[in-house]
This record gives C-alpha cells, structure tokens and sequence, in this order.
C-alpha cells in the first residue's frame, strides 16, 4: 500500500509508491520501443484486456465496454500512485506525520490512434480530454476522502511520459498540495487587500497592455506569465471567474478545445514540437474559495534541464523574456 510522508521541515507531502517502480523503463528517460508498437501497445484498440476495466469511454457506435470501438477511454492507472481501496489513515513515526496511500490515479486515453503528428492538437479530441477530465472529477468528488484532484499531461519522454500513445492522467489526492496552498494563500492576500481575484486582474491587465497576450476567443486567454520559470512558459486563463474547471459548460468547452489545440500547434510548428507538461491548476474539492481563486491551465515545454541552482535556490534562470517569446509564437 502506497504512503504519503510529509517533510517536517517545508511541509511538503511525499508519496512512496512502490507500485510505481513495476512501470517499464521506470528509471529510464527513453520511451520503451516495444511497447510503443501498437500491437503492443495497451492504450490501442483491440488490446483493452492489457488494461483494467474503463471507468468512462465515448463510444460512437454504442460498442461494448473494454473493446474496441471507443474515441476515448478512460481507465484506472495500472501502476497507481495512489490507490482507491482501503481506509484513510492519519499516524506518525517518532515526530514524523503520514497518511495511508488512499486516492485514485486514472488514465484518459485521447485518442484510438497510435501516436501521429497531430494527434495531440486536434480541437475535438482535446475537448473530449476536457469532458471525461470535468466528469470524473465530479464522480471522485463524491468520495469525501479525496481532498484534491489534479489533471495532467506529460507529453513525451523528457515530460515523463513512459507511453508515446497520446493521453492525460488524473490523480485525486487525500491531501490538498502544498503548491496549491501557496498559489490559494497568494490570491487571497491579494482579494483581502483589493476585494479583487487576482487572476481576473492579471486578465484585464494583459489584454489592456497586449505585451504578453498570444490569443484569446470568447471564453478563453493564453499568455505568457510575467514572471515565467521556463522559455516558453505560457498560462490560460478562462475569463469567466470561476475557481472549478468541473463547472466549466459546454460552450466553454468547445472554446476551451479549440483555444487550446491552435495553441499547442503554434509551440508545436515555432519548437520542433516539443516535449512538455500541462496542469490543471483546480480549486480544491471544498470548493470554499470561490470569491478568491480562479482555476487554470500551465503549460510548460521541457527545452531545458532544471539543474542545481534552480533546486537549491527555488529560483529559475530563463534565457528569453515572455514578451520575446510571445513574438516569436506570433509569428508563427
């Protein structure tokens, strides 16, 4: 059973999972080749028995469960880093805090096809990651045990992803990340002064001074962050205050793929199609931070090694400013 630990010092949760560890290559930084053979391969078609039983799939044709015939499917990761069985637990160790291993790690796999060059910027297919991610966040919200659930998605090996079939993982944690907390505590230090979202600030500003801003349609504004960690760091922002991606509607939805895949086009054609991780950054499953917090999505191409002055310090060195970054994606 998987453990979480929590540093004394920065207060930071750790989770052991030695499931993890069964994972082809687990400790390689390399794609496996055979695996990602689509005969092979356990997210295509035809080999849903390599998997466990789906939680939720789109299928077109009505098909049957756990065969082919699917546009999506979403299923429970085979090597979780939580798992969902058993009783939450909080212990300690001498003076160290720790909890039970309890949560839920699930797999959207986007897309039948195995993998292809645009796979991972087409609007539909990314509105449909949207959904299952809004509906399984609502079926795992009904478990009071869950305290936070985060969607992501790592695309390629540098970003950690172990499978070249495209697709987004979900994990609900039985404790709120310290991450999260920060960015909460911030926007609320910011609404107690100025009775303002800070998120909704940041929108106002940078559609008004456009140094920063990439696109925008109805729903939806990308940008580059002021104060970015990584080249090509860029924020979207949904206009609509709300601090729950899973109230997002469906139009917001439609917007939210369409916003989203033009944009991952434009990084893919200006960098060679990168690797990189994209984060749901979500209000909490209390959902009690409503005047304050307004959900978003980070995206963050891998074009550079985070190394020792970035760990010991916390601070980032990034060789191109936002505003030079969003230039060169303009021009794309």
């Amino acid at each position: 059973m998987p453990e979480l630990r929590k540093d004394p010092i920065t207060g930071t949760w750790v989770i052991i999972s030695e499931e993890r560890k069964k994972r082809p290559k687990y400790y390689q930084i390399v794609v496996d080749k055979d695996i990602s053979k689509p005969e092979n391969c356990p997210f295509c078609p035809g080999n849903e028995a390599m998997t466990p039983p789906e939680t939720y799939a789109l299928r077109p044709d009505h098909s049957k469960a756990n065969g082919p015939g699917w546009s999506l499917r979403v299923i429970p990761n085979k090597f979780p880093a939580l798992r969902i069985e058993g009783e939450l637990r909080k212990s300690g160790e001498g003076f160290y805090d720790k909890i039970s291993g309890i949560g839920a790690h699930e797999v959207i796999i986007e897309t039948p096809q195995h993998p292809g060059e645009r796979v991972d910027i087409d609007a539909g297919q990314v509105k449909n990651t949207m959904l299952a991610a809004k509906l399984r966040i609502l079926d795992l919200k009904k478990d009071t045990r869950f305290k936070y659930i985060m969607v992501f998605k790592n695309f390629g090996p540098t970003a950690g992803a172990t499978l070249s079939h495209s697709h987004t993982q979900l994990i609900a944690l039985p404790v709120v990340p310290l991450r999260v907390q920060e960015e909460i505590e911030g926007a609320r230090t910011h609404f107690q002064m100025k009775e303002r979202c800070i998120f909704c600030d940041i929108i106002q500003y940078e559609r008004e001074a456009d140094r920063r801003l990439l696109t925008e349609n109805e729903h939806f504004m990308v940008l580059a962050p002021y104060a970015p960690r990584f080249s090509f760091e860029l924020a979207l922002y949904p206009k609509r205050h709300e601090p729950a991606f899973e109230n997002t509607s469906e139009a917001e939805l439609e917007s939210l793929g369409a916003i989203l895949s033009a944009t991952l086009a434009k990084v893919g054609r200006a960098l060679s199609r990168p690797d990189y991780n994209l984060i749901i950054h979500n209000a909490p499953c209390s959902n009690n931070v409503g005047d304050y917090y307004h959900w978003h999505i980070e995206f963050m191409p891998v074009l550079a090694r985070v190394a020792g002055f970035e760990w010991g310090t916390g601070f980032y060195i990034n060789p191109i400013s936002p505003e030079e970054s969003i230039q060169v994606l303009k021009a794309v």
